[in-house]
């Protein structure tokens, strides 16, 4: 694993925005950095990053099926009492994942560590799958890159093909968002583009436009019934919303289904340790207030159970980097080993190793001046080596 520095295509603005790719700067600051690129051989791949995600979504997977049959679990996951029925019922119907993404610590060497599991709604899907992609094929095309220069990347193929398996009679699908929030919404728009591809019918509606209808349906704007519906909205706070109570009754086949919000949960990491204490791909972690944290030392992360982007995410004792405050937290923390992620120039990347259906199938890069991932970090571009 190394880290390149190579020159910028002198129109890559413009070509990522003739895809739709309009968010390459966030808060004036350049998100997409093609400045800079993470070269990995065959083998760091094949037997590393691979390897890893597939045995941690199984894992995950055993942890879905023992958490909706003990309430103690479900308790220290935070879901809300009323909605465990509506989640187990989501487990036991066998209602089919979409996607997700392992977020790794990895240098090359090591076995990549566990920092979180995006298992609800993972970002940097249309700049993994779509963008990096063109970028490799642009500096092939100039010979900037040695021919036989690949990627770890089927990420467009397999989420297209995603959605023939979950629809295999085409029909028609609503997609759902925060329409003011630029990133969300053309992520939103590229799955559409994936699903029609697939021959299905999409339609978007934001978020704050369902409705529920006098039978407690969810309804679009123009009346019609939510009854397959993929959301880019997280289900920590959809069960928390007024509308929830309408969730188990109102009939709609979500993409992430309800099972997903026991895995997009930083609980699950002192409950994986628990379960694999010592598997080389997982941290340390523990439940905050536990006695046996102790085993950590001074030195350790603290993660509240719901946060995004590296908000509320503190590490303890062995660093003095700021704290990003969004007011996470109200639901419980855990903490977990400190793991810093490797220092490349002095900047820190974390791999985040993309899971469609039940196959690891590609990874996108995201590199931070701070030890901490946070929301102005910046997506890099890879390649594997031929």
């Amino acid at each position: 694993m190394r880290r390149l520095t190579l020159t910028p295509r002198a129109d890559w603005r413009e070509k990522a925005e003739a895809v739709g790719f309009v968010y390459h700067h966030t808060g004036g600051q350049a998100y997409w950095d093609e400045g800079t690129a993470y070269a990995f051989t065959l083998q760091e791949v094949e037997e590393h990053l691979e390897p890893a995600a597939a045995e941690l979504h199984d894992l995950c997977l055993d942890l879905v099926d023992e958490a909706v049959a003990s309430e103690g679990i479900l308790e220290k996951l935070a879901i809300p009492r009323e909605h465990w029925d509506f989640v187990a019922a989501s487990w036991r119907a066998k209602e089919p994942s979409l996607y997700g993404r392992f977020d790794f610590g990895y240098d090359g060497s090591a076995p990549p560590k566990l920092y979180e599991y995006n298992a609800d709604t993972p970002t940097s899907l249309f700049e993994a799958a779509t963008f990096q992609w063109l970028w490799l094929e642009d500096l092939l095309g100039q010979g900037a890159l040695p021919a036989g220069t690949d990627q770890f990347n089927s990420l467009f193929e397999a989420m297209r093909d995603r959605f023939k398996v979950l629809f295999p009679g085409g029909g028609f699908v609503h997609f759902a968002s925060d329409d003011e929030a630029v990133e969300d919404r053309q992520t939103v728009r590229f799955l559409e583009d994936l699903a029609a591809q697939a021959g299905l019918d999409p339609k978007f509606v934001a978020m704050n436009a369902i409705g529920l209808n006098e039978e407690g349906q969810f309804v679009d704007t123009d009346g019609y019934l939510l009854q397959a519906a993929f959301k880019l909205y997280p289900w920590e706070d959809m069960l928390r919303e007024p509308y929830a109570a309408s969730l188990a009754t109102a009939k709609v086949r979500w993409l992430e289904p309800p099972w997903k919000a026991i895995l997009s949960n930083k609980a699950i990491l002192p409950l994986l340790w628990e379960r694999h204490k010592g598997h080389p791909n997982l941290l340390e972690a523990y439940f905050e207030g536990d006695p046996a944290a102790s085993a950590l030392g001074g030195s350790y992360v603290r993660k509240p159970l719901f946060s995004r982007e590296g908000a509320n995410v503190e590490i303890v004792g062995a660093s003095a980097e700021p704290v990003l405050d969004q007011g996470y937290g109200a639901e419980g923390a855990i903490v977990q080993a400190f793991h810093p992620p490797p220092s490349f120039d002095g900047k820190h990347p974390v791999v985040g190793a993309w899971i469609v259906g039940a196959e690891p199938v590609g990874m996108g890069i995201r590199e931070d001046d701070s030890q901490v991932t946070k929301n102005l970090a910046r997506f890099v571009p890879h390649i594997i080596e031929g």
